[in-house]
């Protein structure tokens, strides 16, 4: 017998620090990620990798491979006929190599055997002979003419519409698979600076080091494709599969358990195509491709970056003009960089009013592991550019930084550029919690101890991201939530289920989050660029109100009520003159106690529009804002963060605990690129490719201090005003601490890591030449 709730909710549970709801299975082990997914008859894929940066492949070998007992398939360029490369934008990287491995890691073979230790032992067996040829690990040695061409062939690839500034082209120079630019306003204002800077920046390339590894089971046939993957975007993986291995997407299917972090890492085919192709030529037989914590550095990376800015302002500080040029180490394959080149071209502005902005961004390419979406996605290596100069130039002037940051900041609601949509938070607000958070403006710069403060912000929620929802409900009112946002560990599923809830003004524990499946999840582009509370949100609360009008439209005609003045209340219905009526009873009798669902759709798009430049203004703009105190041992160069404070703008808090952890969780990735964490190549053979061997954030690391302070300032545009969170708390981290070392020592820092090697020799030569002794008055 169904027992009616005694009590309906007093308040919203959207903005409560609700416990997350996937808590208990994680903390109980009972939790499925996508690595512990396990098929009967199940085979171990395995792959041979390049142990060479740059060389043709004379000719390979694999018989002995294939002999070996155990092993039902081995795959090499000889296997691939009919199959097409994949990548975002340009489409160059191959399942296998074919005619020349392009760095150390690329993958040469891959075996399918009963385990893994058999499939180990047929690598071993594989011949392979390869002519080496001239290998390049530098941005600037790519884009020489006399360089090597590392891709001859043109790939396939296209571009999306741009307007209004805003242009890209494809292999426009030589080893450039991608180039964005944007321009607005005359270049004659260059005449009205006064002063006119020009400075050199350089990004270090990261890790994602997401814990569960890159890891598929497939089951494919020359018709059919089924795969249990990692991945952040089920629908765009299906479509790549679609294009590499020429089948309609009705014929492949994908399904998504829980990721154990991603980062921005599993966007794209990574282990997919490999097991995929395996399975296909072990007759349909599933196939495991799970790399090892190792292959992960071998796969993708973050962006290393080389930016050089030229400022114009006036004496007073105004600023005028903005011309730069972004150059990506976009390593071997395109992957997601063109993609990132655009990102990073735009937001070059930052969170600045410029009258004159122009911006190139090349995607070069190098003998080097492939990089991609990363948080930040471009804005993380433009802001330590941008907010760096901005505290070069305040030096030069004499103006104190922070006043020189508020004297140019964009105001709220003004334009972040012509077309786009305006800027939706307090921007001089943030700068000012984070200060006093660390007591910026009566601080005691004594003992090689100095402050910084910082803003990043990046545009969001991607214009063109289209996102649907289902919302189910049940007879006795239980709620299915049918969506393809993946839980990576952001606690998406608890956003959207708090949605829900509040909606239909349910308990979130009724609120059931189902599996993530093609065949039948409505479509999302991916989680990606912080979209989920906002574009996702949106088409669940779309989705929970379309069925809460549906339902009380069916209650309207049963009980002879106004649907209009009806409130749905924990599967009851009330009107405003206090009459209850339950549904459970009145459904029940009224389908012949056989049950029944109600169920409703919602779909959630920003409009398109001719006059942005990237053809749709911006959802939502993510801005992180931090304030750091260190202190220098001048005679190691050694740094020590002693506060640090990280705010965000959720707009609206749908979960609390959330948010926190969404910015700490970012600041933290940016302490740790601002002093040691970094992918080093020597020769094109990258050093710390282990986790051994790889410095990552310790919690003994954390500042004795850090504060995180989570703002709504209500503009947002997703749910009850919400806005994204996770990336824009990284932003700002590293250039607040640069700032931050200077102000203690007098230092410039210009490239990341901070590492005390770098910070003794800036101690001598102040870091960047020509400027002038910082005051410490």
């Amino acid at each position: 017998m169904y027992s009616l709730p005694t009590a309906s909710p007093d308040k919203r549970v959207t903005g409560r620090d609700l416990p997350r709801a996937d808590a208990a299975v994680k903390v109980t082990g009972k939790a499925v990620y996508n690595t512990d997914i396990v098929r009967p008859g199940m085979l171990h894929a395995k792959v041979l990798r390049s142990p060479h940066a740059h060389a043709r492949i004379v000719s390979i070998d694999a018989s002995a491979a294939q002999a070996l007992d155990g092993v039902t398939a081995v795959l090499t360029r000889n296997e691939t006929d009919g199959l097409a490369c994949y990548g975002t934008m340009v489409k160059d990287q191959p399942v296998v190599a074919t005619d020349a491995v392009r760095y150390v890691g690329d993958i040469v073979a891959a075996v399918a055997a009963v385990d893994e230790r058999t499939a180990l032992a047929a690598l071993d067996l594989i011949q392979v002979e390869y002519e080496i040829l001239p290998a390049i690990f530098d941005v600037d040695e790519a884009l020489d003419p006399s360089s090597p061409t590392i891709h001859p062939l043109e790939p396939r690839g296209g571009l999306p519409p741009y307007r209004n500034g805003a242009s890209a082209s494809l292999r426009s120079d030589h080893n450039v698979s991608y180039e964005f630019r944007y321009s607005t306003g005359s270049s004659e204002v260059w005449e009205e600076c006064d002063h006119i800077f020009e400075d050199t920046f350089l990004f270090s390339r990261m890790n994602h080091m997401h814990l569960e590894p890159f890891v598929t089971v497939a089951e494919a046939t020359d018709e059919q494709i089924e795969v249990w993957t990692a991945t952040q975007s089920p629908f765009n993986l299906r479509q790549e599969l679609g294009h590499v291995f020429n089948l309609p997407e009705n014929r492949i299917r994908v399904h998504v358990a829980l990721l154990g972090g991603a980062f921005g890492a599993k966007n794209g085919p990574k282990a997919d195509p490999v097991a995929i192709r395996l399975s296909q030529l072990s007759g349909g037989r599933p196939v495991r491709f799970c790399m090892s914590t190792e292959e992960g550095f071998l796969t993708v990376s973050q962006h290393a970056a080389k930016l050089i800015v030229k400022a114009g302002v006036k004496a007073d500080g105004t600023f005028i003009a903005r011309q730069s040029t972004v150059l990506l180490d976009s390593g071997a394959y395109a992957e997601h960089s063109p993609a990132v080149a655009e990102k990073a071209g735009y937001r070059m502005p930052g969170a600045y009013r410029w009258q004159h902005i122009d911006t190139v961004c090349k995607a070069v390419t190098t003998n080097t592991v492939p990089a991609g979406a990363m948080r930040g996605f471009g804005a993380t290596q433009t802001t330590w550019a941008g907010e760096r100069q901005i505290d070069l130039i305040a030096q030069r002037l004499g103006i104190d930084p922070y006043a020189l940051r508020l004297k140019n900041l964009k105001k709220l609601g003004e334009e972040f550029v012509p077309g786009d949509a305006g800027i939706d938070s307090d921007l001089a607000e943030g700068m000012r919690l984070v200060a006093d958070a660390i007591g910026y403006h009566s601080r005691d710069r004594s003992g090689n101890r100095g402050m910084g403060v910082c803003v990043g912000l990046k545009d969001s929620g991607g214009g063109n991201k289209p996102a649907m929802a289902r919302v189910k409900v049940t007879a006795n009112g239980d709620v299915f939530l049918n969506c393809a946002l993946t839980e990576m560990g952001q606690g998406g599923h608890s956003a959207m289920s708090q949605i829900v809830a509040d909606v239909l003004r349910t308990s979130r524990d009724r609120v059931a989050y189902t599996g993530i499946d093609t065949d039948h999840t409505p479509f999302d582009q991916g989680t990606n660029a912080s979209s989920g509370v906002v574009v996702m949100g949106q088409a669940v609360r779309n989705a929970a109100e379309n069925l809460r009008s549906q339902v009380l439209a069916w209650a309207g005609e049963q009980f002879t009520l106004d649907p209009a003045t009806a409130v749905l209340d924990n599967w009851t219905v009330r009107t405003p003159t206090g009459e209850v009526y339950p549904l459970f009873e009145r459904i029940m009798e009224f389908f012949g106690h056989t049950g029944f669902e109600f169920s409703a759709d919602g779909y959630y798009k920003v409009r398109n529009d001719a006059d942005a430049p990237l053809a749709a203004r911006c959802v939502f703009y993510e801005i992180g804002w931090a304030a750091a105190e260190v202190e220098v041992d001048p005679e190691t160069g050694k740094v020590t963060v002693l506060q640090l404070a990280v705010s965000g703008d959720a707009g609206k808090v749908i979960n609390k605990i959330g948010c926190r952890g969404q910015d700490e969780g970012a600041a933290v990735l940016g302490l740790a690129q601002a002093l040691f964490e970094e992918m080093r190549y020597e020769n094109g053979e990258l050093l710390n490719a282990e986790a051994l061997l790889y410095r990552v954030a310790l919690a003994e690391d954390l500042p004795e201090r850090f504060v995180s302070i989570t703002q709504e300032q209500g503009h947002g545009a997703g749910p009850f005003g919400a806005k994204g969170m996770g990336e824009g708390g990284m932003l700002p981290i590293a250039p607040a601490i640069a700032q931050a070392i200077a102000d203690a020592v007098g230092a410039q820092l210009t490239e990341l890591p901070m590492t005390p090697e770098r910070v003794f020799r800036a101690l001598s030569t102040g870091g960047v030449p020509g400027l002038p002794p910082l005051s410490h008055a």
